[in-house]
């Protein structure tokens, strides 16, 4: 079995490393370049027209590599069947937007009711195909043996964690190599307990999708070479979201996913102050262009983030396997 994860690893690293040089150009003669939004950091003005929608490298490396290998290994499951389809489908909707945005020139993309409401279809198609495997509708509580049964109501929270995780990873999708970092090292971290579990399928999805992600790293390191566009980001939130639900570790995304919860919290936060009392809590959210404004360089602010990241999913491990 870890052989195969190694070797999943290994091919969507080097699969998504291989393409991308092939990809930049072709992005760069479509004139798919990336328009920065007026209201940000004026520092990132700069970065207009680095080509975007790279995440649909990683997702094609993602995909073809995730098929090829469960083929020969016998895991070509019901759970990484519904893990690709999250993937594929909140990859699309990423895609439909980036594609208004830099082909359209429309900078705001698909209206926040169209996300949402394809946001909402895919989970709830989801929730169906885990009728085909016997899955349970309880919501453990972390480091203990509490479950709380949601039973029909179970959907309802399907539908708020794929949302919530997905756009919490595109609010997080601000600075390079942010969200490449801080997701490969969730994605890791669940993939160790998924080892654990025994549950192989969903392991090899992780591995791969953290191998990809590093792969993609690469070229989107500071400066980066290449955005992955929201193409990436709500594939991967949708994906880290549903690799908690079927590994039954819901609520302990929230320490794994620290960096995105925090980001996402940092903006509601920013947006409620302001709307209640007139006033901000930070000079910009997400609150990495707060550091950003407070004098850190960029680098060091990813740098930053991917090691809470880290820390937050090492220490969520080790407690959950104690």
């Amino acid at each position: 079995m870890d052989v195969y994860l190694l070797l999943g690893f290994g091919i969507a690293l080097l699969l998504t490393a291989g393409l991308m040089p092939v990809f930049i150009p072709l992005l760069q003669r479509m004139k798919f370049g990336q328009s920065i939004r007026e209201e940000g950091p004026e520092s990132h003005m700069k970065k207009t027209g680095t080509p975007t929608m790279g995440g649909l490298v990683f997702l094609i490396a993602i995909i073809l590599t995730a098929f090829g290998t469960a083929f020969f290994t016998d895991l070509l499951t019901v759970e990484l069947m519904i893990l690709l389809l999250v993937l594929f489908g909140y990859g699309l909707i990423g895609f439909l937007d980036d594609f208004i945005k830099v082909v359209l020139k429309r900078n705001l993309g698909l209206t926040s009711l169209q996300k949402l409401i394809a946001q909402i279809l895919i989970a709830v198609v989801s929730f169906l195909l885990l009728g085909m495997v016997e899955f349970d509708t309880g919501l453990v509580i972390p480091f203990t043996s509490i479950s709380i049964e949601l039973s029909g109501l179970y959907v309802l929270f399907i539908v708020f964690w794929l949302v919530g995780f997905s756009n919490a990873v595109n609010l997080t999708d601000g600075l390079d190599g942010l969200v490449a970092g801080t997701a490969s090292i969730a994605f890791a971290a669940f993939g160790v307990l998924a080892i654990r579990q025994d549950e192989g399928a969903i392991a090899l999805f992780t591995f791969i999708v953290a191998g990809a992600l590093i792969g993609f790293l690469i070229f989107n390191k500071y400066p980066a070479k290449v955005f992955m566009g929201d193409t990436g980001s709500l594939a991967l939130g949708g994906a880290l979201a549903m690799v908690s639900i079927l590994l039954k570790q819901e609520l302990l995304l929230l320490l794994i996913g620290l960096v995105f919860v925090i980001e996402t919290a940092s903006v509601i936060l920013q947006v409620g102050s302001f709307k209640l009392r007139k006033k901000r809590i930070f000079k910009m959210s997400p609150i990495h262009h707060h550091f950003e404004l407070s004098g850190w360089s960029e680098w060091k602010v990813v740098s930053v983030f991917w090691l809470v990241g880290l820390i937050a999913a090492v220490i969520a491990v080790v407690l959950e396997v104690m």
